[in-house]
């Protein structure tokens, strides 16, 4: 399966977009092994670190990798469609097979342009996006709370202090009266990323600032992820809770460990034991990593939960595959049986595939209200 997934683009791309090209010998071939070493992206990483999720190159070279890599996909799947076309056009003319170079050179252009475009949208510090979420239940010294989550920030050398700077400073000018970190804050160990996460320090709410672990963390030394983010002032809900008070009046805000952490020796996601113990009657905002539970903790009487991991799909289109991968959830809100989920875009992106078309990325701020009898 993986020889068809790197071995297909790499076949169509040198040999039948850039051979039949009008072009000497001698760039050809040059062309053809730039290709294969940027088809090699991840095989690189790996040697950089030791994993694929943490290129430990120059940032410079990162972008061009990821603008590389993604030319490459596009134009895969252009060439297929000209080839296709091509093809429908010879059966219908009763002709030979034809493509113009002039077609295959746009279709490299188009491929190039839209590569240079998302990775440009992956990169962006991105805007606040403020969204009006109704709770049943909620008590009227909480409306018009403010909410702001962080999620998938992937900081790495493609996302590192200057960026993260960038992004504390906008969450902390959004006013909001509680942050929430969604998980996958890093790629890379504590000893990669110490100077990168420095800025995470400066994020400050009136109510704190919270967080839980994604799947990324458990892939670099968990347990030295989780020491050294609380030291930056993370209080780490490691399925568990912290309550809110407002005037006498409760709101619990929940959280879960990943799905993946059994699978690396840690606790697994335990929405009992973070419900546990919470005050009766008040309603429960959830911050679970992964969107794909989202049905259990609506049978559980969760009001809101908050997700990311699927960076809303990435690509139109891709998003559908994504989707797939998580029940259904990719972006945006669901109403699952009177409980909101929120499914983030996502503030970063992972290193190792950093492209967006019409999935931006987002710093969300939420604005909670009460459910009024009439609604």
């Amino acid at each position: 399966m993986r020889l068809v997934v790197f071995g297909l683009p790499l076949l169509v791309v040198i040999l039948n977009w850039l051979w039949p090209l009008p072009l000497p010998l001698g760039l050809k071939i040059p062309v053809a092994a730039l290709v294969v070493v940027a088809a090699l992206y991840h095989y690189w990483s790996r040697l950089s670190s030791g994993s694929i999720f943490a290129p430990e190159f120059p940032r410079p070279l990162v972008i061009m990798f990821n603008w590389a890599f993604g030319a490459i996909l596009f134009l895969t799947l252009l060439q297929i469609t000209l080839d296709l076309g091509a093809l429908l056009v010879a059966l219908v003319t009763w002709q030979p097979v034809h493509i113009p170079a002039g077609a295959r050179a746009t279709v490299g252009a188009i491929a190039g342009m839209l590569s240079a475009i998302g990775v440009a949208n992956a990169l962006r510090v991105p805007p606040v996006r403020d969204v009006t979420i109704t709770i049943p239940g909620l008590p009227p010294a909480f409306d018009g709370y403010r909410l702001l989550q962080l999620t998938d920030m992937h900081i790495s050398r493609l996302f590192p202090a200057r960026w993260v700077q960038a992004v504390v400073d906008r969450t902390n000018a959004a006013d909001a009266d509680i942050i929430v970190v969604t998980g996958d804050f890093i790629d890379g160990s504590v000893a990669m990323r110490r100077a990168d996460v420095t800025p995470l320090a400066q994020l400050h709410a009136p109510d704190g600032v919270l967080a839980i672990p994604g799947n990324h963390e458990y892939f670099f030394d968990y347990a030295d992820w989780i020491h050294h983010l609380s030291e930056l002032g993370f209080h780490m809900l490691l399925n568990r809770h912290a309550v809110i008070t407002r005037d006498g009046a409760n709101l619990v805000i929940a959280g879960v460990t990943d799905r993946s952490a059994p699978g690396h020796g840690q606790a697994g996601p335990d929405l009992a034991a973070a419900l546990a113990g919470r005050p009766a009657g008040a309603p429960v905002v959830l911050l679970d990593h992964q969107p794909g539970d989202a049905r259990a903790a609506a049978a559980r009487g969760v009001a809101l939960q908050l997700s990311g991991h699927t960076h809303g799909g990435m690509i139109v289109g891709l998003d559908r595959l994504v989707a797939r991968g998580n029940n259904g959830f990719v972006s945006g809100r669901y109403n699952i049986g009177g409980m909101t989920l929120y499914v983030s875009n996502g503030t970063g992106l992972w290193p190792g595939f950093a492209l967006r078309l019409g999935r931006p990325s987002e710093i969300t701020r939420f604005h909670l209200k009460p459910q009024l009898p009439s609604e």
